[in-house]
């Protein structure tokens, strides 16, 4: 399951990863693959910094990579707080009456909520950069767009190819023309921040339009046949991210959360801005529900003030594993997702799946 992109990047096979855990990335690039370290949740940069230790440790020099979020839009000069104070008191009752409805307890005298997206703004990113630039990341990829072009040539400089998350063909071709080296078609399908067009319509679309630049297809993607598929369209890989979910090797901190994904079926998410402010599929839940066709509802508010406006209501709810409204960023895959399995397992699946695709083409192209 090798391609002319994954043998440049050290891969044997050409499944991508993107993972918040670092357990996970390890253990997909030791399997074969390539593990893609989501930094969006790092608001310190010595925690990254720690985590990028470890993975050092446990990959044996084999390569991974890291995700950012670089907002294409920025704001000079302003503090989280700053922006914080920007969020109008009628969306922080709003919150506080899901909260209630639902008897979510506070958090513990001292515990801080650790759920802050902070990792939204462009200067929190850049000193993860500054951080991952120090250790031999393969790949660096942006999940809001094509980054800054001084980071395009920081990476370059290193030898570090840049991929870009697209959501329609005009998109990619921004990518393209700012130096993109590899684009990720993610299709409507996909868990996370996504567009509004199929992966099976999307990924052609975006191989022609930056063609000859390689393509990565991602929305949906958890078996093997997937993967075939996405090849016979012209990718030269699948970057996948919901299917590690309900690995052994993941941390989601709470059981509640992975048994709400294991029964799960395909039709149990909704593409929705109540998390971050921007169109993400996540998790049908009465937290999703309220936003989306609550009465009385405020409209979401933009990124970043959503993401700040529900951390700590999001750590309240984890905390205390309020099944309700517990849930995460998830594809449409997660009906698929019904056994706890390891990485190994499901790269295995991946490779058998992706064997037997081939077997059954292959007969048809005997027939004829």
């Amino acid at each position: 399951m090798q391609t002319e992109l994954s043998r440049q990047l050290g891969a044997e096979h050409a499944i991508f990863g993107f993972t918040p855990f670092p357990a996970v990335a390890a253990a997909l690039t030791r399997a074969g693959g390539f593990g893609v370290l989501g930094a969006v949740r790092y608001g310190a940069a010595d925690d990254l910094k720690r985590d990028l230790d470890w993975l050092e440790a446990h990959t044996g020099g084999l390569p991974y990579g890291l995700d950012v979020v670089m907002p294409a839009r920025k704001v000079e000069g302003v503090t989280e707080d700053e922006i914080e104070a920007m969020i109008p008191e009628e969306h922080r009752q709003y919150v506080r009456d899901i909260l209630a409805a639902h008897d979510v307890p506070e958090l513990p005298e001292g515990e801080r909520s650790g759920w802050r997206i902070t990792g939204w703004m462009e200067s929190v990113a850049r000193s993860q950069l500054d951080v991952a630039f120090d250790y031999p990341v393969k790949l660096l990829a942006n999940a809001l767009g094509s980054p800054p072009p001084d980071v395009v040539e920081r990476a370059h400089r290193g030898g570090i190819p840049v991929a870009a998350l697209a959501g329609s063909p005009r998109h990619a071709e921004r990518h393209k023309e700012a130096g993109i080296d590899i684009v990720v078609a993610q299709g409507y399908e996909a868990g996370g921040h996504t567009g509004e067009i199929a992966s099976m319509v999307l990924t052609p679309e975006v191989v022609r339009a930056v063609d000859p630049l390689p393509v990565l297809c991602a929305g949906g993607i958890g078996s093997g046949e997937q993967l075939a598929a996405a090849l016979a369209l012209g990718a030269q890989g699948a970057w996948l991210g919901s299917v590690w979910l309900t690995t052994t090797e993941a941390d989601l901190g709470s059981r509640a959360l992975t048994r709400k994904l294991l029964a799960a079926g395909p039709g149990d998410t909704v593409r929705s801005r109540a998390l971050t402010g921007k169109p993400a599929r996540l998790l049908r839940t009465a937290w999703t529900d309220a936003w989306e066709t609550g009465e009385d509802r405020p409209g979401p508010l933009p990124m970043p003030l959503q993401g700040l406006l529900v951390a700590e209501a999001n750590s309240r709810i984890q905390r205390w594993e309020v099944e309700p409204l517990l849930g995460t960023p998830v594809g449409q895959i997660v009906g698929s997702m019904d056994s706890e399995r390891s990485v190994q397992a499901v790269v295995d699946d991946l490779t058998r799946g992706f064997d037997r695709a081939l077997a059954r083409l292959n007969a048809i192209a005997d027939r004829h």
